[in-house]
């Protein structure tokens, strides 16, 4: 009897996966079908197979966006916006696993309220002080607006990393002589190092979608990201949605790949990250 119970719960179980990796497979395996016809088979039946292959779709896509600049501006973005989330963070979160803080209950509402609060209720007033700062069309001044924006995550979640380590160890390097420095660089960062990649993907998969931010801090032609230039695609009155639907797969395929290649230390460093301090 339970033999048969956990067949059935087994086979249930597989049901239900199924139909969860078919719906999110499926606008993928959409994209990619659409993405090699031409814009009027992809009117006339959006399921129907490519006959025949319209591989130019990638070529006028890749021109047209212009991604030989666009993507070098979205990856200069979120490479700088990674590097100044992860290091700041991680010593916030640091000082806050550390150091005992009368006032953590004030912090975590206040990491918590800056993480949930919307952008769009501070980017007209943000917009205006980096107009007299001179640092529209800056792609490292957007950098900073990312950093401000995710950084409350990021130190949320690497405290919880942090409060894991064992007091010992860094008791044990100060009898050495090593410096607090030398402790946090030398043995805190390479075990909390998952973390760290953890925020680094999240952070930079993040960057690299925005659009919001982007298109208001971002306008000129030569300063627009990939996401951007994928969006100046459609056009007011037509658009050739062959080439939409490849310049969309163009955009996705290293978010795809980079997600792919790094999933088993995401979900250890998400995993890592459920410790409560």
């Amino acid at each position: 009897m339970r033999m048969v119970e956990s067949r059935a719960t087994l086979t249930i179980s597989y049901i239900v996966l199924g139909i969860g990796a078919f719906i999110a497979l499926f606008p993928i395996a959409l994209l990619v079908l659409n993405s090699l016809k031409p814009a009027a088979l992809i009117v006339q039946n959006p399921l129907a197979l490519p006959n025949p292959i319209r591989w130019e779709n990638f070529v006028n896509a890749w021109n047209h966006a212009k991604f030989s600049k666009t993507f070098i501006n979205s990856l200069l973005l979120s490479g700088t916006t990674i590097v100044l989330v992860c290091s700041t963070s991680s010593l916030s979160a640091y000082v806050l696993a550390r150091r005992k803080i009368a006032s953590w209950k004030i912090w975590t509402f206040y990491l918590l309220a800056t993480t949930t609060a919307p952008i769009q209720l501070y980017i007209f007033p943000l917009y205006f002080g980096f107009a007299k700062l001179g640092l529209i069309n800056n792609v490292f001044g957007v950098a900073l607006i990312y950093t401000a924006l995710y950084s409350p995550f990021a130190v949320m979640l690497l405290r919880t990393y942090f409060i894991a380590v064992p007091k010992e160890l860094e008791e044990a390097a100060l009898i050495d002589g090593a410096t607090h420095w030398q402790v946090f660089s030398k043995v805190m960062l390479p075990i909390v190092s998952p973390g760290i990649l953890t925020v680094a993907l999240i952070i930079g998969l993040n960057s690299w979608n925005e659009f919001l931010i982007a298109a208001t801090f971002l306008q000129k032609a030569d300063k627009v990201t990939a996401v951007i230039g994928f969006y100046l695609l459609s056009g007011q009155y037509s658009s050739d949605w062959g080439e939409i639907m490849a310049a969309a797969l163009i955009i996705v395929v290293p978010v795809v790949v980079l997600f792919v290649a790094m999933q088993k230390r995401f979900i250890e460093g998400m995993a890592g990250g459920s410790v409560k301090g």
